[in-house]
């Protein structure tokens, strides 16, 4: 599957109560997928996956998958701190129409977790998962990075395809390109402008309801009644395929063209949560090769991708989100609301910036 672009790391609402507000997250993923982004994530680090219970957890990809865009390629995070839970989530995420899974490294054991055990997670979750996995690293909330030894012998794997590199350093990204510069390279179905075919877009559709009356069926309907037939299928989706080796995601917005740069294929960022189009226009402008746009752009979103997706975390996505006409509300506690100063130094940031 190709992994170029942007993608969203989508929110999870609340209620006041803490409960998942469902009709709001409908509402994110119905809006975020009119946007040029290249997917949404469900469940990542900005979903505040870990404060979510399994079956908050099975709803939630459940509903997420329900409204968004065939279009859109739709991954679903699913790590867990054992080859057993990670692998019960990936069902669920296959049978809800994902088109692969964000899987972290496990880390609570982080003594034991060895490059020995991490190769054996990784493995056992991708050799039994039906869809194909992505490697998650992100350092700052596990306190244990993938080894990039690691992550080559990982690409070496038929069903992992990309990683999502979220140190926010440059190097590590240049490092992992070329640590997996090795790795199979895969035939995938692109569209005829080479942009990602999804599993959904190529699912057939179920018949549309209501009665359609075909000209042949009034012809051979006779006196006694009506014919009905279903009606016509939409016609075959254009294709072509494309060659693509192993696929590095960063997951920092302030260091976005400098990784695309680097040999990123493109970025999960939790800035485009909530504010989609400032993301996506560095990427359009680096895939045009203007060089002076892209970093033009870049430089736009950089303070305020730096405060709110790097300094102030959930909340402070959450808030953007809010302002920006998403539904973000307040995450789920020990997490702290933001105070009424700094919100407004969200707002003063994101004054300029398109969504």
């Amino acid at each position: 599957m190709l992994l170029e672009g942007i993608f969203a790391p989508i929110t999870t609402p609340f209620y006041p109560d803490e409960r998942i507000y469902f009709k709001k997250l409908e509402f994110n993923v119905s809006r975020l997928s009119l946007t040029a982004l290249s997917g949404l994530v469900v469940l990542g680090s900005t979903g505040e996956a870990v404060a979510l219970d399994d079956v908050e957890t099975r709803e939630v990809l459940r509903v997420a998958a329900e409204n968004a865009a065939d279009e859109k390629v739709l991954i679903a995070g699913i790590g867990r701190e054992s080859v057993k839970a990670t692998l019960e989530l990936a069902e669920v995420a296959a049978r809800s129409g994902y088109d692969a899974v964000l899987v972290r490294n496990p880390c609570y054991y982080r003594p034991q977790l060895t490059g020995a055990a991490l190769l054996h997670y990784f493995r056992s979750v991708a050799d039994r998962s039906a869809l194909p996995v992505i490697l998650y690293s992100i350092p700052k909330f596990t306190e244990a990075e993938i080894p990039l030894e690691v992550v080559a012998e990982l690409a070496q794997h038929p069903n992992i395809i990309g990683l999502k590199e979220s140190s926010g350093s440059v190097e590590r990204v240049r490092n992992a390109v070329q640590a997996t510069r090795l790795a199979p390279r895969r035939t995938v179905t692109v569209t005829p402008v080479f942009e990602a075919v999804t599993g959904r877009m190529m699912a057939p559709k179920p018949a549309a309801s209501g009665n359609f009356i075909s000209a042949d069926g009034l012809a051979s309907s006779g006196e006694g009644g009506v014919a009905l037939a279903a009606a016509p299928p939409a016609p075959a989706r254009k294709t072509r395929t494309r060659e693509v080796g192993f696929q590095v995601l960063t997951g920092s917005a302030g260091t976005l063209k400098e990784s695309l740069e680097a040999g990123a294929s493109g970025a999960i960022l939790g800035f485009a949560t909530c504010a989609p189009q400032a993301c996506q226009e560095i990427y359009t402008a680096w895939k045009e090769h203007d060089d002076q746009l892209a970093a033009d752009r870049q430089k736009h979103i950089a303070e305020a991708s730096n405060v709110i997706g790097g300094k102030l975390g959930i909340a402070g996505i959450k808030y953007a989100c809010d302002f920006n006409g998403y539904f973000g509300g307040k995450a789920r506690s020990p997490l702290l609301p933001l105070t009424s100063e700094i919100r407004a130094e969200v707002e003063q940031l994101l004054s300029q910036i398109r969504n």
